[in-house]
C-alpha cells in the first residue's frame, strides 16, 4: 500500500522526523496535535477549551489534507497537563463528535514540548468509501 505523509509546514518536522499525519490504504493516523495558531505561536494561553477547539481544528484539517473527514475517526486520545480540566476538553470533543463517538481516552500528562500547551490531541482515522 502507498504511504502519503502529511505535513503542516512545521520547520520541526524534518529535524524530528514526523508527520502531521500518515494515511495507509483506507487508515490515517495523525499525531499528537498541539494549540498552535496560524502564527506559529500557542493559541489561546491558559484556556484549555479553546485550546482544545484549536487543536480539533489542526486535526480536521490533516484529515482532509489525508483525504479523509472527521466522521472518519475511530480514536481520539485527549492528553491534558491537568485532568482536573478534563471537563472544558471533553465539552470540545463533544462538540465535534458528538453524532461520530470515536473510542476516546483522556489522560494526563506531566508536560508537553512547550509549557503552555495544556493539551494535545492524537486521532486515528478509517476512510470508508461514501455512498
Amino acid at each position: 500500500m502507498q504511504r502519503r505523509l502529511v505535513s503542516s509546514g512545521s520547520y520541526l518536522e524534518p529535524q524530528i522526523g514526523f508527520s502531521r499525519a500518515v494515511r495507509v490504504g483506507d487508515f490515517i493516523s495523525v499525531a499528537g496535535t498541539a494549540p498552535i495558531g496560524t502564527d506559529g505561536k500557542t493559541d489561546v494561553v491558559g484556556d484549555v477549551y479553546r485550546q482544545t477547539v484549536r487543536c480539533l481544528e489542526i486535526v480536521r484539517t490533516a484529515l482532509e489534507d489525508a483525504g479523509g473527514s472527521i466522521e472518519d475517526v475511530v480514536r481520539t486520545r485527549i492528553m491534558l497537563t491537568d485532568a482536573k480540566t478534563w471537563e472544558e476538553a471533553a465539552r470540545a470533543h463533544g462538540e465535534v463528535f458528538k453524532d461520530i463517538r470515536p473510542a476516546t481516552t483522556v489522560m494526563e500528562v506531566s508536560g508537553f514540548v512547550d509549557p503552555d500547551w495544556l493539551v494535545e490531541i492524537e486521532a486515528e482515522a478509517i476512510c470508508t468509501p461514501k455512498g
